[in-house]
């Protein structure tokens, strides 16, 4: 045997050694249900196959809008002021437009002041225009609603994966779904209790801090009476009670003082009495912002005052302020025990900026993914085996090769399944069995080459020197393969978890099969006329 023999050799049997380590890594034994386990442990089931939740759920990207020209609001009027533009009020006249802002109240002697503060770079995120009535109008740029947009989803997408692991929620897929409907795909396999895991999902009651304005009032009307009937643009109506009380209302500042993103980790225990409280600390700017307000509204200041605490848009404690609190600090209150123990899970694992809501649930039970995994495995190994025998009575000796190299081409598949801790679909096993069929088109294209200058009276030798060259087979072998690894790419980027699936392995399956039907193949072709006689025929 030549040396190049040799070395296609030694890199045949290094690849199968490798990729076999992929699939069974080093297993604790060499019987059947020890690689069984093995091959478990690297190769990832999917949802369909070990049993599971599968939810699509619709992220309200506009509540994210909403909360962020609502801070600019304030923001911008606090900027005014320290410019000297007293009078000035920012807010947004038309609920369905949450994208506009309007500052009213400007002298018109500091209207060029004040369009240079708002066009200058801290919000170079909004078109500054004026009002038919000379007020400013600032309406918020189409990219920068699209940046807000997608940075929702990613971070809904992000804090969702966080919420899922300390409820044991073990190997979740989430991920975008769908071309820009903001949707997003969470397949949660042997989840005991799907109802418990989706309201933690789902759960976007943000507890927020907010000023007191005034109350409590019994109800709607007995609050807008106080008000004159109108309820001031930065100012909010809150409805709550207190331990099981009866419903209250409060008015409040629209803006809050800390809320969800503001809070750096909590934890949920009792207080001395018995009672469930969290714990909780804030982000040092928080800390910073909230020491000022309970400074300046703390019951010995000048401007005593209270806070509202708000979980779910309803309040839940209203509190004097004692003394001034910085960066640490307790709630305790009309709270349930798993109303606290949610709301530190939330608060840790980072607030959903957006409200959530299922589209789809699909529950897919264990004894349905074992009767998967049975039938479509049995239908991979019938359709194998069927192939082989196939390809033996059809190809007679060369069928040997042929079918040597599939079954390389399964161990490299499942090699690098298990080297990548992919996850098998039932789609993917689907990805399986048409790999097989790719990589007995591939042998039929390069045998058949071969009969057919073996015909025209070549020798073996020159028949597989054309079969395998680039004027015979291979251009066209590696011209399929290529376009589908591209059709798979686009199902694989554009595709949910289970299309995924049968891309993944279709593109693994197909690069494994390039190298057993060129490579495997040739090389134990031209093994087998090393050992025969020049002029010697092929079985084939």
């Amino acid at each position: 045997m030549s040396q190049n023999l040799k070395g296609r050799a030694i890199a045949i049997v290094a690849v199968l050694v490798v990729f076999c380590y992929g699939m069974f890594g080093i297993p604790h034994g060499v019987t059947p249900t020890a690689l069984k386990e093995a091959l478990t442990q690297r190769i990832n089931l999917g949802l369909d196959l070990k049993g599971g939740t599968h939810l699509i759920l619709q992220v309200h990207v506009e509540d994210a809008i909403v909360d962020t020209t609502d801070r600019d609001a304030e923001r911008i009027q606090e900027d005014l002021a320290k410019q000297g533009i007293s009078g000035a009020t920012a807010h947004k006249l038309d609920p369905s437009h949450p994208e506009v802002i309007t500052v009213t109240g400007v002298p018109s002697a500091k209207t060029g002041d004040a369009r240079s503060l708002l066009e200058g770079s801290d919000y170079s995120n909004y078109d500054v225009g004026s009002n038919p009535d000379g007020s400013l109008k600032l309406t918020m740029k189409v990219g920068s609603i699209r940046q807000i947009e997608q940075a929702t989803l990613d971070h809904s997408i992000e804090t969702i994966r966080e919420r899922l692991s300390p409820l044991g929620v073990t190997e979740p897929l989430v991920a975008p779904y769908g071309l820009g409907n903001w949707e997003v795909l969470v397949e949660m396999p042997n989840v005991a209790d799907p109802g418990k895991v989706e309201d933690a999902i789902k759960s976007t009651s943000k507890l927020a801090v907010y000023p007191v304005v005034s109350g409590p009032y019994t109800d709607d009307q007995a609050a807008l009476t106080a008000l004159n009937g109108v309820v001031p643009a930065d100012e909010m109506l809150m409805h709550g009670s207190e331990s099981g009380g009866a419903d209250a209302v409060y008015v409040l500042e629209r803006a809050s003082v800390v809320e969800g993103n503001d809070f750096r980790d909590a934890r949920a225990g009792t207080d001395q009495e018995g009672r469930p409280n969290m714990t909780f600390t804030l982000t040092t700017d928080a800390g910073n912002r909230f020491f000022t307000y309970t400074s300046a509204h703390s019951k010995d200041s000048a401007s005593p005052g209270k806070m509202a605490i708000v979980l779910g848009n309803k309040w839940k404690e209203v509190a004097a302020i004692d003394s001034p609190i910085r960066d640490q600090g307790e709630i305790h209150g009309s709270f349930t025990k798993e109303e606290v123990e949610t709301l530190s899970l939330m608060l840790r694992t980072g607030n959903i900026p957006a409200s959530i809501s299922t589209l789809d649930t699909t529950s897919v039970g264990p004894t349905l993914g074992a009767e998967s995994i049975r039938q479509g495995v049995m239908a991979a190994v019938a359709g194998m085996l069927a192939v082989m025998v196939f390809m033996l009575f059809y190809y007679r000796g060369a069928g040997v090769n042929a079918d040597l190299a599939l079954f390389l081409n399964l161990v490299i598949l499942l090699g690098f399944m298990g080297f990548s801790n992919s996850t098998l679909t039932l789609p993917g096993i689907a990805g399986v069995i048409l790999t097989i069929g790719m990589g007995v088109d591939s042998n039929v294209l390069i045998f058949e080459r071969i009969r057919e200058e073996m015909r025209s009276g070549k020798t073996a030798a020159a028949a597989v020197q054309k079969g395998f060259g680039m004027t015979g087979a291979l251009v066209t072998i590696v011209d399929t393969h290529v376009t589908t690894i591209v059709s798979a790419g686009i199902l694989f980027i554009f595709g949910s978890g289970p299309v995924q699936g049968f891309a993944v392995t279709l593109v693994f399956g197909l690069l494994a099969n390039l190298f057993t039907a060129v490579f495997v193949s040739r090389t134990i072709f031209d093994a087998l006329l090393a050992r025969k006689e020049r002029g010697a025929t092929l079985s084939i």
